[in-house]
Parts: structure tokens; sequence; C-alpha cells
């Protein structure tokens, strides 16, 4: 049995407001990567989707005064629909790790920060990228919230692209900026690079019980 379980489907989305039960998808994006961050296939085979917004769909003030652009894309010719993204985002991953997995357990695992949003909205909108993934998520918002208290005078910065692209571990190809999805996507590996190095490199001791049950 195929085992895609050490794959990270590493996945961001833009959308029309906080409250989920109403928010709308405006932007989806995705980078497959190996458990070492290393990308499964070459940067063209990062995906990057405008969602088309329903006419009458509500924007939150927030998002109408950040991402003015996002919103006039996303009401724009060039839009998919979310089905379209849907079938994209499966045809994507297929292409990178081949048939999905029946176990889900052995499925790849849903990667990003605060991918618990994401998830909730992949639930939502992507229902056939969703029966592509693994139960467990890996959420890089997890470790932020554990380095600030470690370090609370030292912070990641997400808004220097210098720190972005020494911590990328490859070819940085993203070219928008913060809450473009392609970009945050960029970022959040970068980050999760930027942990490993400083949080969890140690040396990996068994527990004395677990020795003693071997």
């Amino acid at each position: 049995m195929r085992d895609c379980s050490t794959a990270l489907i590493w996945f961001d989305a833009e959308f029309t407001t906080l409250a989920l039960e109403r928010a709308r998808l405006l932007q989806v994006a995705m980078i497959i990567t190996d458990a070492e961050l290393r990308r499964l296939g070459p940067p063209d085979s990062d995906l990057c989707l405008t969602i088309r917004l329903p006419p009458r769909a509500r924007v939150s003030p927030w998002v109408r005064a950040e991402l003015p652009d996002l919103i006039r894309a996303a009401r724009g010719a060039a839009a998919v629909t979310e089905a379209e993204a849907d079938r994209r985002l499966v045809r994507a991953v297929r292409g990178a790790l081949g048939p999905i997995p029946a176990d889900i357990e052995r499925r790849p695992v849903l990667a990003g920060n605060s991918v618990h949003t994401d998830w909730w909205l992949i639930r939502r909108f992507l229902p056939r990228f969703e029966a592509c993934l693994h139960y467990r998520r890996l959420d890089v918002s997890t470790l932020k919230f554990e380095w600030r208290r470690l370090c609370p005078s030292f912070e990641f910065e997400k808004a220097k692209p210098s720190d972005l692209r020494r911590w990328y571990p490859g070819e940085w190809t993203a070219t928008g900026r913060r809450h473009d999805a392609l970009f945050d996507l960029h970022a959040s590996i970068a980050e999760l690079a930027f942990y490993r190095r400083h949080l969890l490199r140690r040396s990996v001791r068994v527990p004395t019980s677990r020795r003693n049950d071997a």
C-alpha cells in the first residue's frame, strides 16, 4: 500500500470575512513538499487560483481596504469557480503524489499557518480536495506560540523578504506580498524551517519507560 503521509500539502486561502459561516473564498494556493520541505515538483507546479466572487457576496471592511486588487480579480473574467478550483487542486495533488490512498492515515498532511481555518473552508467549498487529505494537520502557528513564549524579544519577521528568502528551503518564487496566498505559503514554509533550526533542533531521547518497554 502506498504511503503519502510524509508529504505536506501546504495550503493557504484568502477569503471575504473572518466570520467563517459567511465567508467566501477569494484565492487559494498550494505547494506540495516532502517532510524535509523540498518541493515534490518544479516551481511551476505550485498552484495559485483566484476564486470567482458572487456579485452580491459581502466583503468585510478590512478585506475591502487591504485587498482591493484581489477583490477586483475575483470579480473578473479570469477567476475560476470553486468547483474548478477543487478539480485543479485534486489534479495537482495526484500529479505530484499519484493515486490518493484509500486509507486516510496514508494520505498527505495539510500544512500551513492557522491551517484549521483553511481546513474549515476546504470542507465547505473544496470537498474533492478535502477527500485527498490526512485527518491530521501541521499548523505552524502552534510553534509560533511556543516561540513567542520562549523568545518574546525575537519574532520571526514575515515582513522581511530577506529573512524569508534566507530560511526558505529552496527557490523562492513568490512575487506578491503578505495576504497573497502563494506568498504566505512560502512564508509559512520558511517559518517552519526557522523553528526547526532554532526551536526543535535537539537530539531525540527516547523516554526511559519507552526503552524499557522495548
